[in-house]
């Protein structure tokens, strides 16, 4: 195996880093959209129940995306 120059590993992790910048943005703004939807349909939206409620709800769907992904490999 090849040893890595320094331009390389700095090229990669650079990559890395932008990707998971923009990876960050486009979770909160997704955060921020579906935030803005249950508030649209609750009635408790800005409360602090409001707040447990979304929680709980976006928690189910990332363990439904996952199990999701995991039976596919």
């Amino acid at each position: 195996m090849k040893k890595k120059k320094v331009k390389d590993i700095l090229i990669d992790k650079t990559t890395v880093l932008v990707i998971s910048g923009f990876s960050l943005v486009a979770a909160l703004a997704w955060n921020s959209a579906i935030q803005d939807l249950f508030k649209m349909f609750s009635k408790q939206g800005d409360g602090l129940i409001g707040q447990f409620l979304y929680a709980i709800i976006v928690t189910i769907i990332l363990v439904i995306v996952m199990y999701s992904m995991g039976k596919e490999t």
